[in-house]
């Protein structure tokens, strides 16, 4: 039984009740049953426990976290007695949604009282997809009319948008949904997006990488939208047209495991499933490591910038560059802040590739 787990999320008026309509449709037609959490915020106000109602804000983002939490896991629970082959369960918001509702010491008591860290209570969720507000280029869409709980100004919708996507900054899969496009068009590119994720061949590959010169860390980590994230990644010994690698990511001495494979046919086509592991089953998959491959160790900065979502990988051989990946859709041009030097675009080359940096990193281009 294959089980994935993802969030649909984003500021007020972004679609998301269409949106569970459209993922309904299209995936069962693909051989998935669709399991359905709904929003905790609307089931806790609508019976009368509101922030404003309850002693304090953090009183009440208690209550709501832990619902969130045994909601959630009560689904997975059922999920596993289910006869089906495929579940999706889809979220309508996560537990890091709450943080954009909370200030900083709320937030790390809530994680002090659940015994939690950030890193597991961001990353349990195979992907979280952002819909953004329609205050934010689509502003003649914003609506209150269906929704009577919707309050939030133009101004005040785009902000809360804005804190949304800085409280899921950093989870491996996060996906920006904007509104360049209409809003039928929207929910294609949500379910393409959704397609790569879940293993299945998508419309386009929009990932760009680019060389750049080494960023000012300092600049990075006063980002409020910026996370920090170790990565240790190190690949199997694989049969021909297979590659397989695990990796082992996370932050503050908390880590969670993955294991990668990517299967390549005849025709060029490349098949990508991801899957997370257990500690001990991680230690396992290392005793299978292609010893002619070096492991690869990086600090990666993930940060969200107009829109865009950006990752900056810093590697302990390159004292004066790194690079940085961007995914693009369509034509779209990368936006890069003024603080980021770009020395050139390096999608494709092999040489730049984590397979083939393993094997012989690249000489830095700067004197």
């Amino acid at each position: 039984m294959e089980i994935q787990r993802v969030v649909i999320t984003g500021g007020p008026c972004a679609g998301k009740t269409t949106a569970m309509s459209w993922i309904q449709n299209a995936f069962s037609q693909r051989g998935y049953t669709v399991l359905f959490i709904p929003e905790t915020a609307t089931e806790l106000i609508s019976g009368g426990v509101c922030p404003w109602t309850c002693g304090t804000n953090l009183d009440y983002q208690m209550c709501q976290m832990e619902l969130q939490l045994k909601k959630e896991a009560l689904f997975d629970r059922a999920a596993k007695t289910m006869r089906a082959d495929k579940i999706l369960i889809v979220c309508d918001r996560g537990a890091m949604d709450n943080k954009a509702y909370m200030n900083d010491q709320e937030f790390q008591t809530v994680l002090e009282r659940l015994g939690l860290h950030e890193v597991e209570l961001r990353d349990h969720y195979n992907a979280v997809f952002h819909l953004v507000t329609a205050a934010n280029g689509a502003v003649e869409a914003y609506t209150f009319a269906n929704n009577q709980a919707r309050y939030e100004s133009v101004e005040e919708a785009v902000k809360l948008d804005d804190r949304l996507i800085a409280a899921w900054s950093g989870h491996p899969h996060l996906k920006i949904i904007d509104n360049s496009t209409g809003f039928e068009q929207k929910m294609h590119r949500l379910l393409d997006e959704m397609t790569q994720v879940l293993g299945a061949e998508g419309i386009y590959n929009n990932e760009h990488k680019y060389l750049i010169a080494y960023p000012d860390i300092r600049w990075l980590e006063s980002l409020p939208g910026c996370r920090k994230v170790e990565i240790y990644q190190t690949y199997l010994l694989s049969e021909d047209g297979v590659s397989r690698r695990i990796r082992q990511r996370g932050a503050d001495g908390y880590y969670l495991y993955y294991e990668m494979t990517k299967t390549f046919s005849q025709e060029g086509k490349v098949t990508e499933t991801e899957r997370r592991l257990s500690q001990d089953e991680y230690l396992q998959r290392m005793m299978q490591a292609d010893t002619a491959k070096g492991q690869i160790r990086k600090t990666r900065y993930v940060l969200t910038m107009q829109q865009q979502s950006m990752e900056i990988d810093l590697y302990p051989f390159w004292q004066k560059q790194a690079l940085a990946k961007i995914a693009l859709r369509g034509t779209d041009m990368p936006l890069f802040p003024q603080q980021i030097r770009v020395l050139r675009e390096v999608t494709g080359e092999k040489a730049f590739r984590n397979s083939s940096m393993a094997v012989q990193p690249p000489k830095e281009e700067i004197e």
